[in-house]
């Protein structure tokens, strides 16, 4: 089969399109074909090894964990969309034939092909009113700010700030947030405004003319997708009891904490992946609560340029590699 791999860590031009043998699905997997995958802000953290947040120990474990000299996983990619071709003689949950997304997170492995997943894994029907690129957008986006959304127990009448919210995680939180009777606020470029408010967003603020939190006003609920706003500062733009979320999908935020301060919550850290999640999603989908937003989508073999173009910043929703002209 077709892959993209990547033999020791630099820039993007180290993803190349190689031959590599075809997986055989176990007992319990599924074999599926993909047709769509994405480019997340972590795969380029993983292909660089470049994890500007993350303490000088743990990038060291991670070094261990993930290969010293080089790449021990050599296929990147988190999330697919694809169908399944053949099933393992003791699955019962999928059938030849089912169109499915899925996260394979950091097993990676969607930059080809083919992948095999165990039935039980991150794996669930795809929604019916999505095509495979549309969908392979969604798992992990959607799962982080599903989690979040839910963490932020938001109310109808609730005031949210999404930061980053013209990204892949801060645009589904947005549809999110509005379908929960929330006010939102976008804080992104203003490049992105226009898409920003066909998705919902009551407001937008533009990152580089002024910082949100020397605005005259206060917030229910504020969802950090970004990291890089002063933490007291958004605390401090809190109404009372309010909460601060600080989540996002890249490999860099991997602790998890919660703390609370004069009846205000902060949390941070990785979401739950859980399959009930991607589930409620397609959900959803269906009756058309959330709809995706993609910026530009690749063939296979020009990776690369996918690479470089999120690494420069400023991507619209989301980056799709598709499969089908192979």
């Amino acid at each position: 089969m077709k892959a993209i791999v990547f033999t020791k860590y630099g820039p993007p031009d180290v993803l190349k399109l190689r031959d590599v043998e075809t997986p055989v699905p176990k007992d319990n997997e599924i074999f599926i074909k993909i047709h769509a995958t994405t480019v997340i802000a972590g795969d380029c953290e993983m292909r660089s090894f470049n994890f500007p947040q993350m303490g000088r120990g743990l990038r060291l474990l991670m070094r261990i964990v993930f290969g010293i000299r080089g790449p021990r996983k050599k296929i990147l990619g988190q999330q697919l969309a694809g169908e399944v071709e053949a099933i393992g003689k003791d699955v019962t949950m999928f059938s030849k034939g089912d169109q499915v997304f899925a996260v394979s997170g950091l097993g990676f492995g969607t930059y080809a092909e083919y992948k095999c997943m165990s039935e039980e894994g991150l794996v669930a029907l795809k929604p019916k009113n999505m095509s495979y690129a549309e969908a392979s957008t969604i798992p992990v986006g959607g799962i982080e700010a599903l989690h979040f959304m839910r963490e932020a127990k938001i109310k109808t009448g609730h005031k949210v700030l999404v930061n980053g919210a013209g990204g892949s995680i801060g645009t589904i939180a947005i549809q999110l947030a509005k379908s929960m009777g929330a006010e939102v606020t976008a804080v992104d470029s203003a490049g992105k405004f226009d898409m920003l408010r066909s998705i919902g967003a009551d407001h937008v603020i533009d990152y580089k003319q002024e910082n949100f939190t020397e605005r005259e006003e206060d917030y229910d609920v504020i969802f950090d997708v970004v990291g890089v706003t002063k933490f007291s500062d958004c605390m401090t733009s809190l109404n009372e009891k309010g909460i601060y979320l600080q989540g996002n999908g890249t490999v860099s935020r991997s602790a998890r904490s919660t703390a609370r301060k004069n009846n205000k919550t902060a949390i941070a850290g990785p979401a739950d992946y859980k399959t009930e999640y991607l589930i409620h999603l397609r959900e959803l989908i269906e009756d058309g609560t959330i709809r995706t937003v993609i910026d530009r989508t690749y063939p296979l073999e020009e990776m690369a340029e996918a690479h470089k173009f999120v690494e420069q910043g400023g991507k619209k929703g989301n980056v799709v590699v598709t499969f089908d002209h192979l």
